[in-house]
């Protein structure tokens, strides 16, 4: 492999014209495909074949009016309570808002509020009346029993007497008619008496469903709508969002404040911020300080920007044909800039020292891609296959975000192994400052150098941090066990979920929705649970509403639920819509306890009303989610860390390095976690990091995580350890070839981890809530994992094993390939390469 990168690197030098003007034409094409086939990003995180997609599917075949998405908007009075002005403000607003075509209808909190109030006094009326009623009919039957009695009584005196049948009838036959008539209209009114108690009782069961929820609360300062959409929330457009907001906003004019939810206000629809250019900002400064020019602190940054380019806009160019998440063009932006920065520094680093010890451009070109084009050739497979795994646990919205982000990580090794060769050849000697190429002609023309250099060498690798590690390596171990130990602890208590406003900016227009909502009408507002029943056929509208309440007394009944209370009937009365409120928000641990009791109550209500149940709605949505994606953790970190174990032993031809690799990242993950709970789920560090509402952590963090940094921990992994390869090929002893090959690496491994940290620190303050976690979690396991088990666990095993740490059984040496990571077949004398500029390596010129 390091040969083939050698001939790539050395035709990408001399045909720099060809291979500068393919990228700039693939960066036309994806630019305009982007522009001509991008879709609409979404927060869709559903899971094709759960309940809740097969009930959302359902209610969209038989009840298309229930199965768009809803959304909410809070009004707020700015005076004490809502004036009539205001009223019909918010009412002119919500009937504008059903002229849009994407709006099915919206629910006026005043006029239902007004018909709930009513319902009560309306009921209490009818109680009143029908009491009423009843005891007009139970006089009237009194009355009508004395006549009867006296008819009775009449005709028994007349047979007495002897007076002939037809003579009796004669004299009573007018009264026993009146009587009949009576006792047709006692009959009569008891039915009427009968069919008003059952409306009654229907009108009082569905009072007691809705006590409790209200929609005007009962300061009478704030109101709640409800906004029914006819597609789903994550597919309405930003123009839409937009739209609906600039309406109901129109009713500052009556000194009303309008807050749409989160699920109107949420704008995914930029990437970039101010504290993602701050994060670029640092890792340039980094590369200037390193590389000593701009010109050479520029070059990485541009490669990156060429890959971020074409990899994120070919993930935009696909959106109009997958659903994708906001967060699947951040995460390949993110991973994109990062390891385009690094992998092109690794080669631009390697070359500048190369022509400072007086090596030939174009051998140097080449030479650095053979060997440290190498590296980055197998570190960007490790990160490729770790991401392109999230395929595996079977989630879309996961799938579509791990190969966007493999295609951008490819798009970047490929742009670091072709670009970055090319556009070295037309820097020249404009890469290394005046001063450095003074300074290093004056010290290669001393006589000795090479001496000098050595000795250089050998004391920098056993005074330097390595030499500190190797010196100690069992305290160094120890206190790199402990210390991650001790981080890892709070990752044990790890909840997860997927954000709702609860979690957003205090200053955001979401959060104060949630705020006002959750003061005015209960947090559980925030959130409802939605439940569609399976009525028996049949049903009369009379006995379809009264299984309606059966249901809604049993869901109302499960413990944290606050109202239960049926929203729709289909026309066939086959199927019922519910609403289920409960008492806290959509991400507490009580409200996805409730989707589990409420969905372990299926059988008890199927077998008391002969009613089917199941859940759908965003919050059970969520909930789904967040355990499928819990479900899928084991069997993916098994294949992603069995894949590139194997992809490591390739590398390194030994047993212990790999698993040293892999027990590293375990415990830089376990620390990573650690510090996400303290952070996100316990608030510690809140006012640093912008954490203001404290919860649970966003649900796909763990997975993307997992991937994410098992793939740059094996990079530095490859760089630190390819050093000590090397050194060891070339025929250091083993423990000498840590120091030196660790030595040699330590510098550049430095600015890589500080400029990808740098880059990952500035998506902590993004504008996007839901990236700043996963922005500090990259961050801080990409800090830990570099600095504390790349640079102080491994250099210390190493150090300890010896010449045990390149053990492989002879077995598995001779089935393995030689994939020459460490470029030892690249390795010439210096003069073979000054006298014949043109030739390859003596090893390819033997071939």
């Amino acid at each position: 492999m390091a040969l083939l990168l050698y001939r790539l690197g050395k035709f990408s030098y001399r045909h720099r014209w060809l291979v500068i003007s393919v990228w700039l034409a693939v960066l036309v094409a994806v630019g305009g495909a982007a522009a001509a086939f991008h879709g609409t990003l979404s927060n869709n995180f559903q899971i094709p074949g759960t309940e809740t997609q097969q009930m959302a599917d359902k209610l969209k075949r038989e009840l298309p009016s229930s199965s768009g998405g809803s959304a909410s908007v809070v009004f707020e009075a700015n005076d004490a309570r809502f004036s009539p002005a205001g009223q019909e403000a918010v009412t002119a607003a919500l009937a504008k808002l059903k002229t849009l075509p994407e709006v099915q209808g919206t629910v006026d909190p005043f006029a239902t509020q007004a018909q709930l109030d009513k319902a009560a006094t309306d009921l209490a009326a009818g109680k009143e009346q029908s009491a009423a009623g009843k005891a007009q009919l139970d006089q009237a039957a009194a009355d009508l029993a004395a006549g009867k009695a006296k008819i009775d009584a009449a005709e028994q005196q007349m047979t007495a007497a002897g007076l002939p049948p037809a003579a009796i009838e004669a004299q009573l036959g007018q009264q026993k008619t009146a009587l009949a008539a009576g006792q047709a209209k006692i009959d009569a009114g008891t039915t009427e008496l009968k069919a008003g108690e059952a409306k009654l009782a229907l009108g009082t069961r569905q009072l007691e469903a809705s006590k409790g929820l209200r929609f005007v609360s009962e300061d009478g300062k704030a109101a709640i709508a409800q906004i029914q959409f006819k597609t789903s929330i994550n597919g309405l457009k930003p123009e839409v969002r937009q739209e609906v907001q600039d309406i109901v906003k129109e009713v500052s004019a009556a000194n009303v404040t309008a807050l749409p939810s989160k699920e109107i206000s949420e704008d995914i629809s930029e990437l970039f911020g101010t504290a993602e250019i701050l994060g670029i900002a640092v890792a340039a400064l980094v590369l200037i300080i390193m590389l000593g020019t701009l010109v050479a602190a520029g070059l990485p940054l541009l490669m990156a920007v060429v890959g971020v380019a074409v990899g994120v806009g070919a993930t935009f160019a696909l959106s109009g044909a997958f659903d994708m998440s906001s967060i699947s063009p951040m995460l390949a932006l993110m991973l994109g800039l990062a390891v385009g920065i690094d992998y092109s520094l690794f080669i631009v680093n390697r070359h500048r020292g190369q022509l400072l010890s007086g090596m030939d451009p174009e051998e140097s070109v080449a030479l650095a891609t053979g060997t440290s084009g190498n590296a980055v050739l197998f570190a960007g497979l490790t990160v490729i296959i770790a991401l392109a795994a999230l395929v595996v646990p079977g989630l879309p919205f996961l799938a579509v975000m791990g190969l966007s982000a493999a295609a951008t990580v490819a798009v970047a090794v490929v742009v670091a192994l072709t670009l970055t060769p090319a556009v070295l050849s037309l820097v020249g000697r404009k890469l290394i400052s005046k001063r450095a190429w003074a300074k290093a002609d004056k010290h290669n023309a001393a006589p000795g150098h090479e001496t000098e250099d050595h000795a250089k060498d050998e004391y920098r690798s056993s005074h330097g941090w390595g030499g500190i590690v190797t010196n100690h390596p069992w305290l160094a171990l120890l206190a790199g066990v402990v210390l991650l130990s001790v981080l890892a602890l709070p990752a044990s208590q790890l909840r997860l979920a997927l954000p709702d406003a609860s979690s957003e900016p205090v200053s955001s227009p979401a959060f104060k929705a949630y705020d006002v909502t959750k003061r005015s009408f209960g947090e559980g507002m925030t959130g409802p649970i939605i439940v569609v029943g399976d009525l028996p056929a049949g049903l009369s509208e009379a006995d379809a509403k009264a299984k309606q309440f059966d249901v809604a007394d049993i869901l109302r009944g499960t413990q944290n639920v606050s109202a239960a209370v049926p929203l729709a009937l289909s026309e066939d009365r086959r199927t019922a819509v519910f609403q289920v409120i409960p008492n806290e928000g959509p991400a507490s641990a009580s409200t996805v306890q409730v989707v589990s009791e409420l969905r372990a109550e299926k059988g008890q209500i199927k077998d008391s009303t002969g009613v089917s149940i199941g859940l759908t709605g965003q919050t059970a949505g969520n909930v789904d989610v967040s355990t499928k994606l819990g479900d899928a953790l084991p069997p993916y970190l098994a294949i992603v860390v069995g894949l590139s174990l194997i992809l490591l032993l390739l590398v390194f031809r030994s047993i212990w390095v790999p698993l040293l690799a892999t027990g590293g990242f375990l415990l830089s993950l376990a620390a990573a976690f650690g510090a996400v709970v303290a952070v996100y789920q316990w608030g510690w560090l809140g006012t640093i990091f912008g954490v203001e509402n404290p919860g649970a952590v966003l649900s796909f963090l763990p997975i993307i995580l997992i991937g994410v940094l098992f793939g740059l921990a094996m990079d530095y992994q490859v760089f630190i350890a390819s050093g000590m390869r090397e050194s060891y090929m070339h025929g250091e002893p083993a423990k000498h070839a840590v120091r030196s090959g660790f030595s040699h690496a330590a510098a550049v491994v430095t600015a890589a981890a500080i400029i990808m940290v740098s880059v990952f620190s500035g998506f902590i303050f993004s504008h996007l809530n839901m990236v700043r976690p996963l922005g500090f979690a990259m961050a801080f396991g990409v800090l830990i994992d570099a600095f504390v088990v790349r640079m102080t666990i491994v250099p210390a095993v190493m150090y300890l094993l010896g010449e045990k740490a390149w053990w492989l059984p002879r077995w598995l040496d001779r089935i393995l390939p030689d994939v020459d990571v460490e470029g030892a077949k690249l390795r010439k004398p210096a003069r073979a390469a000054a006298a014949s500029p043109e030739a390859e390596p003596e090893t390819v010129a033997a071939r």
